[in-house]
């Protein structure tokens, strides 16, 4: 009865440690969660998208949408994450991959994700195999993606749902902004505040390097004697190259290693208008009426000239 009892305390040990096991791995692997996690808004006061904490090199990003849309109409919004496809980024564990991409979308209150029944044969042929979510369930209006494989990804395209203001008395018709950012590749820093291998390796000493040996990580101890003659070793990760060689003189803070990184993180914004189909209405009926009324005037011209040519011939 006791082993049948240790078994099962056994089993369920093993069982937690593989669910926080898998839970942790979840997490490492989705750049967008760290945001989710730590922030209520992902966009600050100042206008910057939280993103950019992590990601420190800037990068250009556009967004192509609609300069207008009708109530309660699908639309697509494509945002446009540009770099190389040739580079290669340097990986948690050194290796070099293929980089990623992934992108935030910030609309306006009341606009969101448009549902699947909803979509064109078109637009879910674009959508195809990418999974985007809410930022959370009270801000259905933000829009995460990624990260994301971006040999092909390089537009990322998001289908959205305008919102009926005759629905929702929150909604008017008017002009809002729009919010995107977009990221290629891993960043700089954890959310933890700790930097991630994606970084240049700066000395801790000036002097100068006295050798440099390769590791049975794959990577590089170098020895530095210093000033007051002491030997400082800088262990360098596998996956970065040097930009030093034996017999160099370096000085604390230099580089030690050329700069992996070959991403980075932009944001930009665009204005959609929410149009009032009675507005549109009216407009084409009076385009329709001056239209109308310059054509009377026309004729009524061409009447008034053949009259005055009679009474002269009169």
């Amino acid at each position: 009865m006791k082993k049948t009892n240790l078994k099962n305390y056994i089993k369920i040990i093993l069982l937690i440690t593989i669910s926080i096991f898998i839970i942790k791995t979840d997490r490492a692997n989705g750049f967008p969660v760290y945001a989710q996690q730590g922030y209520e808004n992902p966009r600050e006061a100042t206008g910057r998208i939280v993103c950019a904490n992590c990601h420190l090199a800037q990068k250009p990003i556009s967004i192509e949408a609609p300069k207008s849309v009708l109530p309660n109409s699908v639309f697509e919004a494509k945002v446009l994450i540009p770099y190389e496809k040739n580079k290669k980024q340097l990986l948690g564990n050194g290796m070099e991959g293929s980089i990623n991409t992934g992108a935030i979308l910030i609309l306006p209150e009341g606009f969101k994700l448009a549902p699947k029944d909803l979509l064109s044969e078109e637009l879910k042929i674009k959508t195809k195999n990418l999974y985007v979510q809410p930022y959370n369930a009270s801000k259905e209006n933000i829009l995460l993606i990624g990260p994301i494989p971006g040999n092909n990804n390089q537009e990322i395209i998001f289908p959205i749902l305008s919102p009926d203001p005759n629905k929702d008395k929150n909604v008017h018709f008017l002009k809002y902004p729009i919010y995107v950012g977009g990221n290629r590749g891993r960043g700089q820093i954890y959310p933890t505040g700790d930097k991630s291998n994606n970084n240049p390796i700066t000395s801790n000493t000036s002097g100068k390097v006295i050798k440099i040996n390769s590791n049975d990580t794959g990577g590089f101890n170098i020895d530095i004697q210093n000033n007051n003659g002491e030997i400082i070793s800088e262990i360098i990760p596998r996956g970065l190259k040097l930009s030093i060689q034996e017999g160099n003189n370096i000085l604390i803070n230099q580089n030690i290693t050329e700069d992996p990184n070959i991403g980075g993180f932009g944001q930009n914004e665009t204005e959609i208008v929410l149009q009032n189909p009675t507005r549109i209405k009216s407009m084409i009926i009076f385009f329709i009426g001056v239209t109308l009324a310059q054509i009377f005037f026309v004729l009524k011209k061409k009447q008034w000239e053949k009259v005055q040519a009679a009474n002269m011939n009169f």
